[in-house]
């Protein structure tokens, strides 16, 4: 199969590559001018240069390709205003040049990953499935507004000459996440002992590895103008924490925030980390949404698509270990720290090693 991957070098678009190269695909990932594709370079059959807002370096990238999985696009829950216009130009307009862009060529498939962000919140209770009608209207925040109005664009081209599925991944987790997600920030400051507190609520996190498999069924068992939810387990962030813990022995923070105060310091915790250049965890759209309603169901794709969701400790496991491998910087004072206490182990030890030494 020919495929195009947008947002290639993404966490969920790295993984996608790869696992479209083992499969023996003949993979194009087209990323923007001066990206870092380390993270692909070895993998991809062939990198195409351009900009999901040029349509016409879509379609460079889209002649004779089987299969489009359009993942490109900016999430961001600060509230820079900025940030906003750009989230709308990628997320709304670089939709309307990939469907257009994939009309031109006659493209066989086009897979949109979406989020669940898009889909109309329930009530808590209430069982959250996928729908038919999306409307910018009856979703809370920037990026919700942006991936439903996509969404809409996509399925109103399925219903005309466009043979289009759509995927609506929960919140993704999971190894292999280069560019650090803000989940992917959230596991990092606690390896590294800087998470101080936390506050109440929870979601419905999904392997991102899950989801790429789950965005390759999509592509050949997806019926089209179908969307298929692709969820996991609903934690809480004091659960996950006192997970990581457990895996780690590394103590979870215990000072909860109250949510109200979180809400109104949350200007200045997303100052904070865009002056240490790091993704925001504490912002009013993130402090909403952990309150929101995440019951979210995967039975359709699990039906369809033959679906499966990883144990949600097995996610963490992996996470951790990759995490430590790659992005866990130690100073120089830890590691003479830790150097130190190698040292007196082995001092202590030196009685019994004699005592049983032949």
């Amino acid at each position: 199969m020919k495929c195009v991957v947008t947002g290639a070098t993404g966490h969920i678009g790295n993984i996608l590559v790869k696992r479209l190269c083992e499969r023996g695909d003949e993979v194009t990932a087209f990323v923007l001018p001066r990206e870092d594709i380390s993270s692909i370079k070895s993998y991809t059959t062939r990198i195409a240069y351009g900009d999901i807002r040029d349509e016409q370096s879509l379609e460079y990238a889209f002649v004779g390709q089987d299969v489009v999985f359009h993942l490109a696009g900016i999430v961001d829950i600060g509230s820079n205003r900025k940030m906003k216009r750009l989230m709308h130009e990628v997320n709304v307009e670089g939709v309307r040049n990939v469907v257009a862009a994939c009309r031109s060529t006659h493209v066989k498939r086009l897979v949109y990953t979406s989020s669940v962000h898009a889909i109309t919140e329930l009530p808590h209770g209430q069982t959250i499935a996928e729908i038919k009608v999306f409307n910018p209207s009856t979703v809370k925040g920037f990026y919700a507004k942006s991936k439903a109005e996509a969404t809409a664009c996509v399925l109103q081209a399925a219903k005309e000459d466009l043979d289009a599925v759509v995927v609506h991944p929960a919140g993704v987790i999971g190894p292999e996440d280069h560019q650090l997600s803000n989940l992917g920030q959230m596991v990092l400051d606690f390896l590294k002992g800087t998470l101080r507190a936390y506050i109440s609520g929870g979601y419905n996190f999904v392997d991102v590895r899950d989801v790429v498999e789950g965005i390759i069924n999509a592509s050949q068992k997806g019926e089209r103008g179908e969307c298929y939810i692709l969820s996991g387990e609903y934690h809480s962030v004091h659960d996950m924490l006192r997970l990581m813990e457990d895996i780690t022995a590394i103590k979870a923070p215990r000072a909860r925030i109250p949510r109200w105060i979180a809400y109104i310091t949350s200007p200045f915790a997303e100052l904070h980390y865009r002056l240490h250049h790091q993704k925001p965890l504490f912002t009013a759209y993130s402090i909403a949404t952990l309150s929101t309603n995440s019951d979210f169901s995967s039975a359709k794709a699990i039906k369809f698509l033959g679906y499966k969701v990883t144990p949600f400790r097995k996610t963490m496991e992996d996470t951790i270990a990759w995490m430590r491998e790659h992005k866990l910087r130690i100073s120089p004072r830890m590691l003479r720290k830790a150097k130190r206490k190698d040292s007196r182990l082995k001092r202590r030890s030196r009685p019994m090693d004699q005592a049983i030494s032949p």
